[in-house]
Protein backbone atom coordinates (compact mmCIF):
# COMPACT_ATOMS: atom_id res chain seq x y z
CA UNK A 1 0.00 0.00 0.00
CA UNK A 2 1.56 3.10 -1.25
CA UNK A 3 2.70 5.24 2.36
CA UNK A 4 0.46 8.40 2.68
CA UNK A 5 1.54 11.80 1.97
CA UNK A 6 1.51 14.49 5.02
CA UNK A 7 -0.16 17.72 3.71
CA UNK A 8 -0.33 19.97 6.08
CA UNK A 9 -1.77 18.49 9.58
CA UNK A 10 -3.54 16.32 6.94
CA UNK A 11 -2.65 12.68 5.95
CA UNK A 12 -3.51 11.96 2.40
CA UNK A 13 -3.55 8.56 0.93
CA UNK A 14 -5.64 5.12 1.48
CA UNK A 15 -7.01 4.75 4.29
CA UNK A 16 -7.58 8.70 5.28
CA UNK A 17 -10.37 10.73 4.44
CA UNK A 18 -10.03 12.24 0.88
CA UNK A 19 -8.27 15.53 1.21
CA UNK A 20 -11.07 17.59 -0.80
CA UNK A 21 -9.80 20.88 -3.09
CA UNK A 22 -11.75 23.79 -4.08
CA UNK A 23 -9.93 24.93 -6.98
CA UNK A 24 -10.37 28.89 -6.93
CA UNK A 25 -7.67 29.08 -9.73
CA UNK A 26 -8.55 32.44 -11.71
CA UNK A 27 -12.61 32.33 -11.09
CA UNK A 28 -11.83 35.40 -8.86
CA UNK A 29 -11.49 37.55 -11.52
CA UNK A 30 -8.60 39.78 -10.25
CA UNK A 31 -10.72 40.79 -7.38
CA UNK A 32 -10.12 40.26 -3.82
CA UNK A 33 -13.61 40.60 -2.76
CA UNK A 34 -14.83 37.51 -4.69
CA UNK A 35 -11.78 35.36 -3.63
CA UNK A 36 -12.97 35.80 0.05
CA UNK A 37 -16.17 34.94 -1.31
CA UNK A 38 -15.39 31.70 -3.15
CA UNK A 39 -13.15 31.01 0.52
CA UNK A 40 -15.95 31.09 2.40
CA UNK A 41 -18.21 28.83 0.04
CA UNK A 42 -15.30 26.39 -0.10
CA UNK A 43 -15.46 26.06 3.93
CA UNK A 44 -19.14 26.23 4.39
CA UNK A 45 -19.33 23.33 2.17
CA UNK A 46 -16.43 21.38 4.09
CA UNK A 47 -13.23 21.53 2.15
CA UNK A 48 -9.88 20.51 3.33
CA UNK A 49 -8.04 23.58 0.89
CA UNK A 50 -8.56 26.58 -1.38
CA UNK A 51 -6.36 26.34 -4.47
CA UNK A 52 -5.07 29.04 -6.57
CA UNK A 53 -2.86 29.93 -9.73
CA UNK A 54 0.28 32.21 -10.05
CA UNK A 55 2.08 33.17 -13.18
CA UNK A 56 4.44 35.48 -13.44
CA UNK A 57 2.67 37.18 -16.97
CA UNK A 58 5.90 37.87 -18.89
CA UNK A 59 7.69 34.80 -18.34
CA UNK A 60 5.04 32.32 -19.11
CA UNK A 61 3.87 34.28 -22.06
CA UNK A 62 5.57 35.06 -25.22
CA UNK A 63 5.10 38.45 -26.22
CA UNK A 64 3.41 37.64 -29.15
CA UNK A 65 1.05 35.83 -27.24
CA UNK A 66 0.20 39.01 -24.80
CA UNK A 67 -0.34 41.19 -27.53
CA UNK A 68 -2.84 38.90 -29.36
CA UNK A 69 -5.88 40.26 -29.76
CA UNK A 70 -8.44 39.24 -27.37
CA UNK A 71 -11.56 40.97 -26.04
CA UNK A 72 -12.38 41.01 -22.20
CA UNK A 73 -13.45 42.90 -19.60
CA UNK A 74 -10.13 43.96 -19.00
CA UNK A 75 -9.10 45.38 -21.86
CA UNK A 76 -8.66 44.31 -25.72
CA UNK A 77 -5.66 42.16 -25.91
CA UNK A 78 -4.68 38.83 -24.01
CA UNK A 79 -1.83 40.65 -22.12
CA UNK A 80 -4.62 43.27 -20.92
CA UNK A 81 -6.58 40.04 -19.47
CA UNK A 82 -3.44 37.45 -18.45
CA UNK A 83 -2.36 40.67 -16.18
CA UNK A 84 -5.49 41.32 -14.33
CA UNK A 85 -6.30 37.74 -13.37
CA UNK A 86 -3.01 37.92 -11.12
CA UNK A 87 -3.58 38.87 -7.86
CA UNK A 88 -0.77 41.03 -6.21
CA UNK A 89 1.36 40.07 -3.04
CA UNK A 90 -1.05 42.58 -0.67
CA UNK A 91 -3.91 40.35 -2.04
CA UNK A 92 -2.35 37.25 -1.21
CA UNK A 93 -1.14 38.49 1.96
CA UNK A 94 -4.43 39.02 2.71
CA UNK A 95 -5.82 35.61 1.08
CA UNK A 96 -3.01 34.01 3.47
CA UNK A 97 -4.83 35.73 7.07
CA UNK A 98 -8.27 35.18 5.58
CA UNK A 99 -8.05 31.36 5.40
CA UNK A 100 -6.11 31.47 8.78
CA UNK A 101 -9.02 33.18 9.47
CA UNK A 102 -11.78 30.68 8.37
CA UNK A 103 -9.17 27.37 9.52
CA UNK A 104 -8.88 25.82 5.41
CA UNK A 105 -5.17 25.32 4.37
CA UNK A 106 -4.34 26.97 0.92
CA UNK A 107 -1.99 26.40 -1.66
CA UNK A 108 -1.47 26.89 -5.52
CA UNK A 109 -0.41 25.91 -8.70
CA UNK A 110 2.72 27.81 -10.03
CA UNK A 111 3.70 28.34 -13.96
CA UNK A 112 7.02 29.54 -13.48
CA UNK A 113 10.14 29.23 -11.21
CA UNK A 114 9.41 32.69 -9.64
CA UNK A 115 5.84 32.15 -8.60
CA UNK A 116 6.94 29.22 -6.79
CA UNK A 117 9.32 31.61 -4.96
CA UNK A 118 6.62 33.97 -4.20
CA UNK A 119 3.98 31.51 -3.14
CA UNK A 120 6.77 29.91 -1.09
CA UNK A 121 6.55 33.29 1.08
CA UNK A 122 3.34 31.74 2.61
CA UNK A 123 4.79 28.51 3.31
CA UNK A 124 2.27 26.49 1.44
CA UNK A 125 1.70 23.01 2.96
CA UNK A 126 2.16 21.69 -0.46
CA UNK A 127 2.64 22.12 -4.47
CA UNK A 128 0.28 21.62 -7.27
CA UNK A 129 1.63 21.22 -11.11
CA UNK A 130 -0.47 21.74 -13.47
CA UNK A 131 -1.05 19.47 -16.72
CA UNK A 132 0.18 22.26 -18.57
CA UNK A 133 3.43 21.87 -16.57
CA UNK A 134 4.00 18.55 -16.45
CA UNK A 135 6.76 19.02 -18.94
CA UNK A 136 8.92 21.55 -17.38
CA UNK A 137 11.77 19.43 -16.04
CA UNK A 138 13.40 22.59 -14.85
CA UNK A 139 9.89 23.56 -13.53
CA UNK A 140 9.60 20.43 -11.43
CA UNK A 141 13.46 20.69 -10.07
CA UNK A 142 12.29 24.00 -9.03
CA UNK A 143 9.38 22.56 -6.92
CA UNK A 144 10.81 19.91 -5.53
CA UNK A 145 14.00 21.89 -4.04
CA UNK A 146 11.28 23.78 -1.82
CA UNK A 147 11.13 20.79 0.22
CA UNK A 148 6.99 20.38 0.18
CA UNK A 149 4.81 17.80 -1.20
CA UNK A 150 3.96 17.84 -4.66
CA UNK A 151 0.64 17.28 -6.19
CA UNK A 152 0.69 17.00 -10.09
CA UNK A 153 -1.62 16.72 -12.69
CA UNK A 154 -1.41 13.94 -15.58
CA UNK A 155 -3.77 15.89 -18.35
CA UNK A 156 -2.76 15.75 -22.15
CA UNK A 157 -0.29 13.78 -20.83
CA UNK A 158 1.75 10.41 -21.89
CA UNK A 159 2.43 7.79 -19.81
CA UNK A 160 6.18 8.63 -21.09
CA UNK A 161 5.92 12.14 -20.58
CA UNK A 162 4.22 11.06 -16.58
CA UNK A 163 6.75 9.11 -16.42
CA UNK A 164 9.56 11.25 -16.58
CA UNK A 165 8.30 13.82 -14.63
CA UNK A 166 7.73 11.15 -11.91
CA UNK A 167 11.33 10.06 -12.18
CA UNK A 168 12.83 14.12 -11.68
CA UNK A 169 10.10 14.51 -9.11
CA UNK A 170 11.58 11.08 -7.27
CA UNK A 171 8.12 9.50 -5.18
CA UNK A 172 8.77 10.57 -1.96
CA UNK A 173 5.61 13.35 -0.69
CA UNK A 174 4.19 12.78 -4.19
CA UNK A 175 0.64 12.57 -5.50
CA UNK A 176 -0.34 11.69 -8.36
CA UNK A 177 -3.50 12.89 -10.38
CA UNK A 178 -5.43 11.82 -13.11
CA UNK A 179 -6.90 14.49 -15.37
CA UNK A 180 -8.79 15.21 -18.59
CA UNK A 181 -7.82 18.70 -19.69
CA UNK A 182 -10.82 19.73 -21.55
CA UNK A 183 -13.12 22.62 -19.82
CA UNK A 184 -15.82 21.19 -19.41
CA UNK A 185 -14.77 17.41 -20.19
CA UNK A 186 -17.10 14.72 -22.16
CA UNK A 187 -18.03 12.08 -19.99
CA UNK A 188 -16.63 9.72 -22.12
CA UNK A 189 -13.24 10.96 -21.84
CA UNK A 190 -12.68 10.81 -18.24
CA UNK A 191 -11.14 7.16 -18.24
CA UNK A 192 -11.72 7.15 -14.25
CA UNK A 193 -9.78 3.36 -14.84
CA UNK A 194 -6.71 5.01 -14.79
CA UNK A 195 -6.88 5.65 -11.28
CA UNK A 196 -5.72 2.36 -10.67
CA UNK A 197 -3.07 2.68 -13.49
CA UNK A 198 -1.54 5.17 -11.94
CA UNK A 199 -1.78 3.52 -8.53
CA UNK A 200 -0.27 0.29 -9.30
CA UNK A 201 2.51 2.27 -11.96
CA UNK A 202 3.77 4.83 -9.37
CA UNK A 203 3.36 3.23 -5.61
CA UNK A 204 1.86 6.80 -4.51
CA UNK A 205 -1.76 7.87 -3.81
CA UNK A 206 -3.59 9.01 -6.37
CA UNK A 207 -5.98 11.44 -6.89
CA UNK A 208 -9.00 13.41 -9.44
CA UNK A 209 -8.90 16.77 -10.82
CA UNK A 210 -12.19 16.92 -12.52
CA UNK A 211 -13.41 19.08 -15.10
CA UNK A 212 -16.95 17.44 -16.22
CA UNK A 213 -20.26 18.87 -15.81
CA UNK A 214 -22.16 16.95 -12.80
CA UNK A 215 -20.50 15.25 -9.75
CA UNK A 216 -21.60 11.51 -10.43
CA UNK A 217 -17.84 11.06 -11.89
CA UNK A 218 -15.75 12.87 -8.89
CA UNK A 219 -17.60 10.88 -6.63
CA UNK A 220 -17.08 7.75 -8.24
CA UNK A 221 -13.28 8.49 -8.76
CA UNK A 222 -13.33 8.45 -4.64
CA UNK A 223 -14.91 4.96 -4.46
CA UNK A 224 -12.44 3.83 -6.88
CA UNK A 225 -9.23 5.10 -5.07
CA UNK A 226 -9.03 8.81 -5.64
CA UNK A 227 -7.28 9.72 -2.24
CA UNK A 228 -7.26 13.67 -3.35
CA UNK A 229 -10.23 15.03 -5.23
CA UNK A 230 -10.40 18.16 -7.01
CA UNK A 231 -13.24 20.62 -8.83
CA UNK A 232 -12.90 23.96 -9.95
CA UNK A 233 -14.98 26.45 -7.86
CA UNK A 234 -17.11 29.37 -8.84
CA UNK A 235 -19.86 31.45 -7.38
CA UNK A 236 -22.08 30.97 -10.79
CA UNK A 237 -21.23 29.40 -13.37
CA UNK A 238 -22.75 31.90 -15.75
CA UNK A 239 -19.68 34.58 -14.53
CA UNK A 240 -17.29 35.75 -17.03
CA UNK A 241 -14.27 33.45 -17.43
CA UNK A 242 -12.84 30.51 -19.21
CA UNK A 243 -12.57 28.20 -15.63
CA UNK A 244 -16.57 29.24 -15.06
CA UNK A 245 -18.49 26.44 -16.85
CA UNK A 246 -16.55 23.51 -15.97
CA UNK A 247 -17.01 24.91 -11.93
CA UNK A 248 -18.89 23.98 -9.58
CA UNK A 249 -21.26 25.95 -7.59
CA UNK A 250 -21.35 26.74 -3.90
CA UNK A 251 -24.68 24.12 -3.36
CA UNK A 252 -23.09 21.78 -5.67
CA UNK A 253 -19.87 21.68 -3.82
CA UNK A 254 -21.79 20.91 -0.37
CA UNK A 255 -23.27 17.95 -2.06
CA UNK A 256 -19.99 17.03 -3.19
CA UNK A 257 -18.57 16.94 0.11
CA UNK A 258 -21.58 15.29 1.82
CA UNK A 259 -21.59 12.36 -1.10
CA UNK A 260 -17.76 12.17 -0.83
CA UNK A 261 -17.82 11.34 2.95
CA UNK A 262 -21.23 9.04 2.81
CA UNK A 263 -18.91 6.70 -0.30
CA UNK A 264 -16.03 6.49 2.27
CA UNK A 265 -18.58 5.41 5.07
CA UNK A 266 -20.41 3.06 2.76
CA UNK A 267 -16.82 1.40 1.65
CA UNK A 268 -16.00 -0.08 4.82
CA UNK A 269 -12.98 -2.12 5.16
CA UNK A 270 -13.43 -5.22 2.90
CA UNK A 271 -13.63 -7.54 6.07
CA UNK A 272 -17.04 -9.73 5.60
CA UNK A 273 -19.30 -9.74 9.16
CA UNK A 274 -22.12 -10.12 10.21
CA UNK A 275 -23.73 -6.68 11.47
CA UNK A 276 -25.42 -5.94 14.50
CA UNK A 277 -28.76 -4.50 12.50
CA UNK A 278 -28.75 -7.97 10.58
CA UNK A 279 -29.27 -10.21 13.52
CA UNK A 280 -32.40 -9.35 14.78
CA UNK A 281 -33.88 -9.26 10.49
CA UNK A 282 -31.59 -13.31 10.24
CA UNK A 283 -33.54 -14.62 12.84
CA UNK A 284 -36.13 -13.45 11.32
CA UNK A 285 -36.34 -14.71 7.96
CA UNK A 286 -33.27 -17.21 8.28
CA UNK A 287 -34.71 -21.04 8.35
CA UNK A 288 -31.76 -22.86 8.36
CA UNK A 289 -27.74 -21.70 10.43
Amino acid sequence: MPQAVQIGDRAVGAGHPCYIVAEIGINHNGDLDTAKRLIDAAVLAGCDAVKFQKRTVDVVYSADELARPRESPFGTTNGDLKRALELDSASYSSISAYCAERKIAWFASCWDEASVDFIERFKPPCYKIASASLTDDDLLRHHRRTGRPIVISTGMSTIDQIDRAVGILGREALVVMHTTSTYPSDIKDLNLRMLGVLSERYGVPVGYSGHEVGLAPTVAAVAMGACIVERHITLDRAMWGSDQAASVEPQGFARLVRDIRAVERALGDGVKRVTDAEIAVMKKLRRIG
